[in-house]
């Protein structure tokens, strides 16, 4: 592997240039990871924007049309069903908590605590299978974006479409102007089929500029970048609870990124893939410039296209490869299939127990605070195992014990609230550790030529995972055992999968279907060791 620290009079081969990390890679991972900060933020802020606020019903006779308390002293029952109306006895002219009959009708009008969210502008009290069904819409964009984001990366490339991903974030101000929920729920969708792609774009990018040394810190760094942007909006949407100026706060710097954009760069890894060979040699020598690697300038402008290629195991006959391609691969299906339960799962059970955290008791600001913190050092644990052990046992251990622990805690008795509370907090840093390695996995598991495509289909599940937590709450009514039981079985099931992967820690990374199939079934971590993993082909051939 190259260094940074290579001696000047030992010039860097052009093939190791790829494996340094220095200035270059982190002025690109700060541009990258700016933008993805605030679109972290717009995919989250339904938890706020359409989170429910007190409310009663409205009694004309003993209001006007200006009247806002939200418990007058004339209320009969504070403990009355917001959706009820308690009845007023007829001839009263002056209204009294004594005024009422004691029985209840159907309330059709109410008089708001706040107007802080969308449930208080657009009226939908007693409705709360509209308020749910927002952030679940906003993941159905999500995940369409995931698939075509993931096309797009690979026929235009990871920076148009990263830089149309987060641009388009500003369709969101339009949500401001809704008069109706049919009209919010649509901007809704819009904007997350839009802004979905920005994860998978800037992540790819991410990856290909780092050595494979640095995979992990990639995928690290883009987390704390998402971490702290969901953080960061707990802390504006305390300060500005009102929705319509949180959704201009979040949404309004997509359309200033336009500027940092001229200064992110393509992966020229994937300009190689492409054929884009000059454009690769031009961002090859800025890196080595910025990097302050020594390599042969001249060698570099002068070699031709396929001695390039071929420096990198790149043979032009083998790049023009697609995803119907992928699908005839054994090895890419059953990787494909492991990778998107994966990140199906860790999206299930992190925003499953992100979502149910604001209905915990205390301030729901504080308590989403809190539990997004709890992300931070599930990466630093992610960090150490992955670099010091592998991708592949810290993953599938993290699934099986967060597994465990949810199903633990779906069985304790509700009296033990400190014990059931210790458990959802350590299963939160376990399947935040298992979050960004799993994406890091992902991308280490497919080959360069249909990354994009691939990653678009396990970002796809990911978002099918996304989709589905939000309803969870729901589940409550029936038992509350049920949530965290569907939790743990996920988990449990997912790392169980992955004995059918390999480990990817020290490999590089692959550019072509075939040299996948070339390095089927064996992982060399060093030179005297050999890991064999299994296969489907293993199992069949054993049956």
């Amino acid at each position: 592997m190259a260094s940074n620290t290579r001696d000047k009079k030992d010039p860097c081969d052009i093939s190791d240039l790829m494996e340094t990390f220095g200035k270059y890679q982190i002025i690109q991972y700060f541009l990258i990871c700016l933008p993805a900060l605030f679109v972290s933020m717009i995919s989250i802020n339904y938890v706020f924007t359409v989170g429910d606020v007190d409310y009663r019903c409205r009694i004309d006779e003993c209001e006007d049309a200006n009247s806002t308390s939200h418990f007058p002293s004339w209320w009969p029952d504070t403990s009355i069903d917001r959706c009820s109306k308690p009845v007023l006895k007829k001839g009263e002219e002056i209204c009294t908590n004594t005024s009422f009959t004691g029985n209840l009708t159907t309330c059709d009008r109410w008089i708001y605590e706040s107007n802080n969210t969308v449930v208080a502008e657009l009226n939908l009290a007693c409705q709360p299978w509209q308020s749910n069904l927002v952030g679940t819409i906003h993941n159905m964009g999500m995940m369409l974006s995931m698939i075509v984001s993931g096309w797009m990366c690979d026929k235009f490339g990871r920076k148009p479409t990263l830089l149309f991903c987060v641009i388009g974030g500003a369709i969101g101000h339009i949500k401001t102007f809704s008069t109706s929920y049919i009209m919010y729920v649509i901007i809704e969708f819009f904007e997350a089929s839009i802004t979905g792609g920005t994860y998978a774009a800037a992540m790819v990018i991410l990856l290909e500029i780092a050595g494979k040394k640095y995979r992990v810190l990639s995928g690290v760094i883009f987390a704390y970048a998402i971490y702290f942007g969901e953080s960061l909006f707990a802390c504006i949407a305390m300060l500005v609870p009102y929705w319509k100026t949180l959704i201009r706060i979040v949404n309004t710097p997509c359309v200033l990124f336009t500027v940092v954009f001229l200064f992110i760069n393509e992966s020229p890894r994937w300009q190689l893939v492409s054929g884009r060979l000059t454009q690769a040699k031009r961002i090859m020598k800025k890196i080595a410039r910025d990097n302050k690697i020594n390599i042969n300038f001249e060698e570099l402008a002068n070699i031709s296209d396929d001695e390039l290629k071929e420096k990198f195991d790149i043979k032009s006959n083998e790049v023009k490869e697609s995803f119907i391609n992928a699908m005839k691969s054994k090895e890419i299906t059953v990787r494909l299939l492991v990778s998107s339960m994966g990140r199906f799962t860790t999206n299930f059970v992190y925003y499953g127990m992100m979502i149910n955290s604001v209905w915990l008791p205390g301030d729901k600001y504080v308590n989403f605070l809190l539990s997004t913190l709890m992300s931070f050092p599930g990466e630093l644990i992610s960090l150490y195992l992955m670099n010091k052990i592998g991708r592949k046992m810290p993953l599938l251990i993290g699934y099986v014990i967060c597994g465990i622990l949810c199903i633990i805690s779906a069985v304790i008795p509700a009296q033990y609230l400190w014990a059931k509370l210790t458990l959802f907090l350590l299963g939160k840093v376990i399947i935040s550790a298992c979050f960004t390695g799993a994406i890091t996995y992902a991308m280490e598991l497919f080959p360069t030529s249909v990354r994009g495509s691939l990653l678009g289909i396990a970002s796809f599940a990911a978002q099918l995972g996304g989709m589905v937590a939000p309803l969870t709450p729901i589940l409550n009514t029936i038992s509350e055992v049920l949530p965290f039981t569907l939790f743990g079985i996920s988990s449990i099931l997912t790392g169980l999968l992955l004995f059918l992967t390999p480990e990817t820690k020290d490999l590089p990374l692959f550019d072509t279907i075939k040299q996948v199939e070339n390095n089927r079934g064996k992982v060399t971590i060093d030179k005297d060791v050999t890991i064999t993993h299994y296969s489907l082909e293993n199992f069949s051939t054993n049956s």
